[in-house]
């Protein structure tokens, strides 16, 4: 049953499924003075991640599609937070927040610490380097906002130095060479973006790159084909599709280590590449191995039951890409996808108030729903229904399922009506907005 004092609930992280917990239960709480809701985040703006490969290309300007977490609190009835978890006490409830510094090293916001009842961690995860020599120093990565942003700058740059070479015609390249370490969802849709994005320089003046052929894409994955976790037929579609394209693949290729300007294979190949990004793998951030006794896995993911708690504190729930949950019935752990943690956020709100309420939190079952890959301008997948079983598709149809996961998003954090009006603006600034980002 409730109690007399304010029930704490404190959200870490503000990614798709921290945020529309956040969302979800400010709503529902919004009136009731006896709860509150507080998200944590180190950034002060949202931007769904499976965005960030049209970011880095330049397609998407994350300037306009980010959303501020302030407003999102008003709006909804939570409190936003801005801070960096580094610590937490059990014993007494206290999460630990980092300095907030600005751009020069500032202080903004000094240390602190913020207590809870019930605690949900949706830290969520960053790309695994598997500590291959030189992956630190020499590769970019696709893990937040910032990164993407800051890829796209130097894509741009090398574009620049590619169109106004100085020196003389016989020395000069006419194209990019970039090679994607990782044939993941993330890795594959991140080529497909690139070439889609270099095929239209030339219509912005950038006349003396390849016109067949302005950036040089190769695509590298240790298993024996890309998109390895999803089915095999979407994985031949996808490869088919790319290869078309003339994107290479290396498949059953390990890379053993990265210098300045090359991959070393473990065939002993050295693949050249003047820009080199890691996209293979996931590991949950390195803190939460030392967070309190709390249990973690070799990738420091919080171990949690079925009902998403952890298993060393029951206050504590964890969720999202930083968590292994077990799957009913399976030995696997929920997949790190964004419609898992989409899935987990709406238990979760249903199990936080059910709590409160005296009631045992409600296991989660996850459901597969389909896998939808972006190629650029085109899409394909597979979806899964109860009575259609498991059917292909791609084309167009496969684009508009593939925007409309966007837009279940937005419908949880915005709302329907909001999230109509936003559709209803994309449509009519279609024509007038750049279809590309080049500053």
């Amino acid at each position: 049953m409730y109690t007399s004092s304010t029930h704490r609930v404190v959200i870490v992280g503000g990614g798709a499924g921290g945020l529309e917990l956040a969302v979800r239960l400010g709503r529902k709480c919004k009136n009731l003075r006896k709860i509150s809701v507080t998200l944590i985040d180190q950034n002060l703006s949202h931007l769904w991640k499976p965005l960030l490969h049209e970011v880095a290309a330049g397609t998407l300007d994350s300037g306009v599609e980010a959303i501020d977490y302030l407003v999102l609190a008003q709006h909804h009835g939570f409190r936003f937070r801005p801070g960096k978890m580094i610590g937490l006490n059990r014993s007494e409830k206290l999460v630990a927040l980092e300095a907030l510094v600005d751009d020069k090293g500032r202080q903004i916001i000094p240390q602190s610490i913020v207590r809870y009842d019930t605690l949900v961690l949706a830290i969520g995860s960053n790309s695994n380097d598997f500590n291959i020599p030189g992956a630190k120093d020499h590769c970019l990565f696709l893990d937040s906002r910032h990164q993407a942003d800051l890829f796209h700058e130097i894509l741009l740059s090398r574009f620049l130095q590619l169109q106004y070479f100085d020196g003389s015609e016989q020395t000069r390249v006419q194209s990019l060479q970039i090679v994607i370490i990782g044939a993941g969802a993330t890795g594959v849709e991140l080529a497909a973006e690139l070439y889609h994005f270099s095929t239209k320089l030339k219509g912005f003046g950038f006349d003396h790159l390849d016109a067949t052929s302005p950036i040089k894409i190769t695509l590298i994955e240790a298993a024996p084909r890309i998109l390895q976790a999803l089915p095999e037929r979407l994985s031949l579609a996808a490869e088919k599709q790319l290869r078309k394209i003339h994107i290479q693949i290396l498949t059953s290729s390990k890379a053993l280590e990265v210098t300045e300007d090359a991959i070393i294979l473990d065939s002993g190949r050295a693949t050249q590449a003047q820009l080199k990004i890691w996209t293979a793998g996931i590991k949950a951030p390195e803190f939460l191995r030392s967070l309190d006794g709390l249990e973690t896995n070799h990738i420091n993911q919080l171990l949690v039951h079925q009902d998403l708690t952890t298993t060393s504190d029951p206050s504590i729930f964890a969720f999202g890409d930083c968590a292994a949950c077990p799957q009913l019935g399976k030995t696997q752990t929920v997949p790190p996808r964004s419609q898992a943690a989409h899935q987990q956020a709406s238990v979760l709100t249903k199990s936080i108030l059910r709590r409160l309420n005296g009631m045992a939190p409600m296991p989660f079952v996850y459901k597969d729903y389909g896998s939808l890959i972006s190629l650029s301008q085109s899409s394909l997948g597979s979806l899964m229904g109860n009575l259609t079983g498991s059917f292909f598709i791609e084309g167009w149809l496969a684009r508009i399922i593939y925007l409309s996961l966007y837009r279940s998003h937005q419908m949880v954090v915005h709302g329907s009506l909001r999230t109509l009006l936003f559709m209803i603006v994309d449509l009519l600034t279609r024509r007038t907005k750049p279809r590309m980002k080049l500053h």
